[in-house]
């Protein structure tokens, strides 16, 4: 390249870069606050909070689509939620049955070794729906959440979500059921 054409070229591009500084900034998504969860006096609430939501934003899309029969137990305000809204209802929930099954202990063990973690998830219903059905993976709170998410997903697909997360224990012990929706009916998230 001539030397003529290099200054030139140089110069063009000095005169450009004030006017590149002046232009319109691109708009840039501000994440909103996290939603209220149970265990958000926890260290890990954050990690746990944010694997939820990715989970959910992943492989449980099909229940921020869906409307359980027996959401309104739960979340008055469900049916005309936002995607958000209903992100943060599912993470609230998972939140408060995480608290009846493990109080929120990601090393728990129950059902004499047989189900691991937060969500006491078996081995063996964890490696069906694709986890990391080892130790290590089900004692990792983050990963024991997402995998919660993926198998609330697969019955919702399965059973059209006939009830909010049947299948965990709690849900079918009425004490509890009843906290968990006394706690979630109150979050701002599922007001009406």
């Amino acid at each position: 390249m001539p030397v003529t054409s290099f200054r030139s070229l140089l110069i063009a591009a000095l005169v450009m870069l004030p006017l590149a500084a002046c232009s319109t900034p691109q708009s840039v998504e501000v994440p909103t606050a996290l939603p209220v969860a149970q265990w958000d006096h926890r260290p890990e609430a954050t990690k746990w909070t944010k694997s939820t939501l990715n989970a959910l934003k992943a492989e449980g899309a099909v229940l921020l689509s869906a409307v359980p029969d027996d959401v309104e137990d739960f979340c008055p305000g469900y049916r005309t939620a936002s995607t958000e809204e209903r992100s943060a209802f599912w993470t609230g929930l998972f939140s408060s049955i995480a608290r009846y099954e493990s109080t929120w202990n990601p090393e728990a063990k129950g059902g004499g070794g047989r189900y691991l973690g937060l969500m006491q998830i078996s081995p063996t219903t964890a490696r069906y729906v694709g986890c990391d059905e080892t130790a290590s993976g089900l004692y990792d709170g983050a990963s024991n959440l997402a995998c919660a998410v993926k198998i609330a997903a697969r019955q919702a697909d399965r059973a059209g979500v006939a009830e909010v997360v049947s299948d965990w224990g709690p849900m079918h012990d009425p004490a509890k059921r009843a906290q968990i929706s006394k706690w979630t009916r109150t979050q701002a998230y599922c007001q009406v």
